[in-house]
């Protein structure tokens, strides 16, 4: 069974759960059917990743069949930048509920500290951004905060919030976020991050933490590193006969934080959740620690690109 971390109420969250960003229609369906049949607790989803209602589809079956009840999953889901204004924040999570054929979702983040233009999905120029201005964080999570009030969320966070963003909403809200899920792996390692997310009782979730190597292409860079064919990786899987992957997943599961790799391969699936049964060393950990190189497979350069009111520093700030 793998770990839970406990948040500020006394819940449990699973500590290993399905991602399911860049899950083909159709194969999403059979992954997160898969996960759940396997001991998957935990399911991680956005309305952007256009796959919600396959994922609710999965789940619901899976609920019909006895294999789990509602209340034993997690089912996690985010806010889009469009979706910013006051507004548009509940009309957004329902539409999210609506595609997942459930009541509530376990935890709604708000996806990135960036704005769009409420009609625009993706921005193909800097004028399709919305600055902070004409939408605050602040009130973009007083929003979130009511969708908890509403029970629609159970939790609520954010995601790829550096320090200074979170302190933004950190010293309005009413109610704290419980979340931050950011890029994190061997070659990011957001040390400084997690110190601050631990300071305020905020829990940690991981994302692409074998290295995305199915992200579009336009977001990688020439002979960019990889995770699963580093040398460090490689040995210390020898070590414990394990594979890189499930390395990389214990890793960070030994670090207290959440992690959630995608995979849409039934043996892989399997192969990931194995991961919570392997105990690093000290000295694995001291290996993999010199790994660090602050090199992230997600940019922010999209929300950065000509005449957008965003930089890459403030996304990550």
């Amino acid at each position: 069974m793998a770990p839970t971390q406990t948040l500020s109420n006394g819940d449990q969250i699973p500590a290993l759960g399905l991602g399911t960003w860049k899950s083909e229609p159709g194969e999403v369906y059979e992954a997160v059917k898969t996960a759940i049949k396997e001991g998957y607790r935990h399911i991680d989803g956005a309305s952007i990743y256009g796959n919600e209602s396959e994922v609710g589809d999965a789940i619901n079956e899976m609920i019909d069949e006895g294999v789990v009840s509602r209340d034993e999953l997690w089912v996690t889901s985010k806010l889009w930048n469009n979706a910013h204004k006051k507004e548009d924040v509940i009309p957004a999570l329902k539409k999210t509920l609506s595609d997942l054929s459930l009541d509530y979702v376990d935890l709604y983040l708000v996806h990135w500290p960036v704005a769009l233009q409420p009609d625009i999905v993706f921005p193909k120029n800097g004028d399709a951004m919305l600055p902070l201005q004409k939408a605050p964080l602040t009130e973009t999570w007083e929003a979130m905060e009511e969708a908890k009030d509403q029970g629609l969320a159970k939790h609520i966070g954010v995601s790829n919030f550096g320090p200074e963003n979170l302190t933004t909403i950190l010293e309005s809200a009413r109610i704290k976020p419980e979340m931050n899920q950011c890029e994190s792996h061997p070659h990011l390692q957001q040390e400084e991050l997690l110190a601050f997310c631990k300071k305020h009782d905020i829990l940690f979730t991981a994302y692409s933490p074998l290295g995305s190597k199915d992200r579009p292409e336009m977001m990688k860079a020439e002979n960019e590193p990889s995770l699963l064919e580093n040398e460090t990786i490689h040995s210390i899987a020898d070590e414990h006969d394990a594979t890189p992957a499930q390395i990389l997943i214990a890793w960070a599961l030994n670090r207290d934080t959440i992690v959630i790799p995608k995979s849409v391969n039934a043996g892989r699936i399997a192969e990931n959740l194995k991961s919570a049964e392997i105990t690093l060393t000290d000295k694995n950990m001291e290996q993999i620690s010199e790994l660090d190189s602050g090199f992230r497979y997600v940019n922010a350069e999209v929300w950065a690109q000509n005449g957008s009111p965003y930089t890459t520093e403030d996304v990550w700030k």
